[in-house]
């Protein structure tokens, strides 16, 4: 269990660091099986060193956090938008390069190459720890959770994190260099997108190259049950924004005036509007008096 928890951990970090600095990632979960493809298919159709493909698969992974956070800055598109337009791409791209490849839809198996047993040692060895096998990923788990913690609460960074997720504009009248900020931050998640991916690969040993998808709602939703703060007022909530909301099970576009709580499964938890908390039952009469 605290394994399983701990391969969620890992990424939901990364997603809630992201959270906190006000942007959203949707490409977490198919960015974890490209890098674990990636160091495979580069080692093994090279013939090279395992580590050399472990080395290309971060370098790629930190490239497609910093591609996310350029983009978000650079035409200033919602990140919930830039990232699964990623996500598409990424999974498009997974499943057509494996087979064109291997002509398969999954990465060849490279336990027998050079420098497997070293990697599997780093990413995917256990240890006993009071009579209890320990995965590594526990420790990677805990690493990151105690480096972000320090971050967030006794740096500079950490300072300007929370100025960016709490109002862009104000932080950078101020100096806080929100560009680089938020952009560190996607290339954050990407370096957990590679943790993980490499855990994965050197435990299987291969990669299924359709895996990861809907796997980034397990890691947001990690992060937000985990208590991240500013996070939960930027992703589900607006104020006199655009928002989509879902009611009867149809999708709405409306100019609301206050917030609108969504659950997981997409469902209204909760509607505020002047103030005013109004429970989901008379979501359609909210919706009838914004439109008049």
């Amino acid at each position: 269990m605290l394994y399983s928890a701990s391969t969620i951990g890992i990424m939901a970090v990364g997603v809630a660091m992201l959270m906190i600095g006000g942007e959203f990632d949707l490409s977490t979960g198919v960015g974890v099986i490209s890098s674990a493809l990636v160091a495979s298919m580069f080692s093994f159709q090279l013939n090279a060193n395992v580590w050399v493909g472990v080395l290309v698969a971060l370098i790629f992974s930190l490239a497609v956090g910093l591609f996310n956070g350029w983009v978000v800055m650079a035409t200033g598109i919602p990140s919930f938008l830039v990232t699964l337009g990623t996500f598409l791409m990424l999974r498009g791209a997974n499943i057509a390069v494996t087979k064109i490849v291997t002509g398969g839809v999954a990465s060849p198996t490279i336990s027998d190459m050079e420098g497997f047993s070293s990697a599997r040692a780093l990413f995917a060895s256990n240890f006993t720890l009071f009579g209890q096998t320990v995965r590594v990923t526990v420790i990677y788990w805990l690493l990151l959770v105690a480096l972000s913690t320090w971050v967030l609460l006794r740096t500079k960074i950490g300072n300007w994190i929370f100025a960016v997720g709490g109002n862009a504009a104000s932080a950078r009248a101020v100096g806080v260099p929100v560009r680089r900020v938020k952009i560190g931050l996607f290339m954050f998640v990407g370096f957990c997108a590679w943790v993980l991916g490499m855990h994965q690969l050197f435990a299987f040993n291969t990669v299924q190259s359709g895996g990861g998808v809907r796997e980034e709602f397990s890691y947001i939703i990690a992060a937000v049950i985990g208590g991240t703060g500013p996070a939960e007022r930027e992703v589900i909530t607006a104020f006199g924004e655009p928002v989509v909301f879902r009611c009867g099970g149809r999708s709405s576009e409306r100019n609301v005036g206050g917030s609108i709580l969504v659950s997981p499964d997409g469902d209204i938890v909760e509607v505020e509007v002047e103030g005013r908390i109004v429970l989901p039952t008379r979501a359609r009469q909210i919706e009838g008096r914004v439109e008049g």
